[in-house]
């Protein structure tokens, strides 16, 4: 039989410890999410409470996230909530060691002596975080704060390092964008844009872009589901300085996402798709350029007169996990001389992540081909083609993978990278 206890915790703390002695780390952090007190997250609570019993104290720190609430309508800070949830964490047999408080505004000195008081964690151990305009400046304003120096108190090595905050300083003035920097408006047509947080790593992959081209982007949303009831809106696109037409799943908002693909290819818009971006990039030039009328894909139109995008016959065979989903990391072979192999620094291959089960069907690569789309990233080996591009357009480029997933401040994806180029060229003179 199997039990939470100590099954469960045992895997847990085994696969912490081979990660310690695989990747010899100075220190492993683990993450555990949600809320004290969550059924999700008890037994990883408990791993760990075991995993500081069973390697002492000095070996394991504990840091609490909590949130100070600052209720509008008090005009003050209120800690009971904050009090309570790590009481609810000392029931557990585990005490902080450190108590980050999280808020909208900078806390009173008041308030971090009630949180002290309440959890037996020294005042000085007791930071607050206040909300910041840019994410990349978080961490050089905790090392102000001195929490990683307050870590390596508890751990007992603080004398093996040296805290250093120019190369920090550097990072994050690298980061930020002049107060005199131009400013470009991308619009992300999707059908998911009532939950902002869908789209969180493209809009982090856009972030990493504004330090090193030193500009601003100023996200909109186009609901594509909309677009679809209201196709005069399509006009609105001119508005906007390059399109972004993430991934997804199913039928609803996908015409719409055709219609914005097209329109940007017609009217010379700067155009990044992302996973199905790719796929109705495919079935609007097929339509409008190629003349296959009823061009679709079959996950959308499973009898449609030219199935574009399809199952490749090897994945109607495979069973098991994920499926005949394409997960995970794989390789992409770039062809020489297309935009994708000089963006990429003439790479002969690169490796991105991928989230997709639809394909380019292979039957259709030469029409596309002979009307001018060009494939410039494929599977090693395979015909499974992975990038497209219009050469003769300011940007117009697509892929299956999902570059935003990779991409890195200071190191953003070059497909993102060279997008915003594109918008920025009628800013910058």
């Amino acid at each position: 039989d199997v039990q939470f206890i100590p099954h469960v915790t045992g895997e847990i703390k085994r696969f912490v410890r081979e990660l310690a002695v695989k990747k010899k780390p100075d220190i492993v952090v683990i993450e555990i999410g949600g809320t004290v007190g969550d059924y999700e997250n008890m037994f990883a609570l408990e791993a760990m409470r075991e995993l500081m019993y069973e390697e002492g104290s000095h070996n394991v720190c504990f840091l609490n996230a909590t949130y100070i609430i600052e209720p509008p309508s008090l005009g003050e800070h209120k800690s009971k909530a904050a009090q309570l949830g790590i009481r609810r964490l000392l029931s557990l047999g585990i005490q902080p060691d450190i108590i980050v408080c999280r808020s909208h505004t900078p806390i009173p000195k008041v308030i971090k002596e009630k949180i002290s008081l309440n959890s037996n964690v020294p005042v000085e151990r007791v930071i607050g975080v206040e909300d910041i305009d840019k994410i990349y400046e978080l961490p050089l304003a905790l090392r102000k704060k001195e929490l990683d120096e307050k870590i390596l108190e508890v751990l007992r090595i603080e004398g093996k390092f040296k805290p250093d905050n120019k190369e920090l300083m550097e990072w994050t003035k690298k980061n930020r964008v002049s107060k005199k920097a131009p400013s470009v408006k991308i619009a992300i047509a999707g059908k998911y844009t009532n939950v902002k947080d869908a789209y969180i790593s493209i809009l982090k992959a856009l972030e990493h872009c504004e330090g090193v081209l030193n500009t601003r982007i100023e996200t909109c949303w186009i609901d594509t589901t909309k677009l679809e009831r209201e196709p005069r809106k399509i006009a609105s696109l001119k508005n906007y300085d390059g399109i972004i037409v993430p991934g997804g799943f199913g039928k609803r908002g996908i015409e719409g996402k055709i219609a914005v693909a097209d329109y940007c290819r017609k009217k010379d818009i700067p155009y990044l798709g992302l996973c199905l971006g790719f796929q109705v990039a495919v079935i609007a030039f097929a339509r409008s350029v190629c003349k296959l009328k009823g061009a679709n894909s079959t996950e959308i139109e499973p009898k449609c007169k030219h199935a574009v995008i399809d199952l490749l016959p090897e994945q109607k065979q495979i069973s098991g996990l994920g499926a005949t989903m394409r997960l995970g990391g794989h390789d992409v072979e770039l062809i020489p001389g297309t935009i994708a192999h000089r963006i990429h620094g003439k790479q002969s291959f690169i490796r991105r992540r991928f989230r997709h089960r639809y394909e380019l069907n292979p039957e259709y690569i030469e029409i596309l081909s002979k009307h001018g789309m060009v494939f410039s990233g494929k599977a090693p080996d395979k015909r499974v083609m992975q990038i497209l591009e219009l050469p003769r357009h300011k940007f117009y480029m697509a892929c299956q993978y999902h570059p935003e997933f990779t991409s890195k401040p200071l190191k953003p994806d070059p497909l993102f990278l060279h997008f915003i180029k594109a918008t920025r060229r009628k800013h910058v003179r």
